[in-house]
């Protein structure tokens, strides 16, 4: 704290009284931070379950069984992908998308209990906050899908080099960033308790309606126009096209992007209210 005074026949008075807060570097992104927003994460362990415990299971019920089943033209013996790596794959994302979309109920469980308006006394900056339980939440994501191709490496899926790194990653970043942001608008739009119910009950309808854990040809043909216009078909058409040989869909790439729009602008707005009243 400074004090500026000056004097008047010899008597000092204060002028006025400033207080200085320095403000850290990158806007009070640290890793320790992230350490500690991390094992928080870890240490849930309804979370674990359904992020990293249930895409593995799940995939050991239904996916395990076809793996003797090929599903392009090109046979298993010639390096054809099997039934059981597309629902390997699938699997793999929802638990990508359940841990991005938990991010937002947690920031709806620290604005009930008002630790919010805590940092908000602090140097941190909020949106360094919200960066920081994005990374988080992609990173318990990765651990999902490491999980899920763990389990599917084990029990025989055979799938080349590239087709591992590259379903894996666009798994990894495109639901991530696609869904941390859906859970982070939903976190501060809606009160604490109701954000991870509508989250999880969101994550399973757009599941089922945008094909994930099969593919859209199959639905009927006014399912598969709804379909292309949901927030998962983007993101898993492109995540498939290397398992699957497709040629590259503009359609999926769009609907990726749009939706990644939307809810970026949802969270900016709903966040910025949020601070207004903090």
């Amino acid at each position: 704290m400074t004090t500026a005074t000056s004097s008047t026949a010899g008597t000092p008075t204060t002028d006025r009284v400033q207080l200085d807060r320095r403000v850290p570097p990158f806007g009070g992104f640290n890793l320790t931070y992230l350490g500690i927003e991390l094992k928080r994460k870890l240490r849930n362990r309804r979370t674990l379950i359904f992020t990293v415990a249930f895409p593995v299971v799940m995939f050991v019920i239904i996916g395990l069984p076809m793996r003797d089943q090929q599903l392009t033209a090109t046979p298993l013996s010639q390096g054809g992908p099997s039934i059981a790596a597309y629902i390997m794959v699938s699997m793999a994302m929802y638990g990508a998308m359940m841990s991005a979309t938990q991010t937002g109920a947690a920031v709806a469980v620290e604005r009930a209990q008002g630790w919010s308006r805590q940092l908000r006394l602090t140097p941190l900056n909020p949106l360094v906050n919200v960066l920081i339980k994005m990374i988080a939440g992609m990173l318990l994501g990765l651990l999902a899908i490491v999980a899920t191709y763990l389990a599917g490496a084990i029990s025989g899926i055979d799938l080349t080099p590239v087709q591992w790194i590259a379903t894996g990653l666009a798994a990894w970043l495109l639901a991530g960033a696609v869904f941390t942001t859906l859970g982070l608008m939903v976190g501060y739009m809606v009160p604490g308790e109701n954000a991870a119910q509508i989250t999880s009950l969101a994550i399973v309808l757009l599941s089922f309606l945008g094909g994930l854990f099969y593919p859209i040809s199959t639905m009927p043909d006014f399912m598969q126009v709804i379909a292309r216009f949901t927030p998962v078909y983007g993101i898993s058409e492109i995540a498939r096209e290397p398992l699957t040989g497709d040629p590259f869909a503009p359609l999926a790439l769009i609907n990726a992007i749009v939706w990644l729009g939307i809810f970026v602008a949802g969270t900016v707005f709903f966040f910025r209210r949020d601070t207004k009243r903090v």
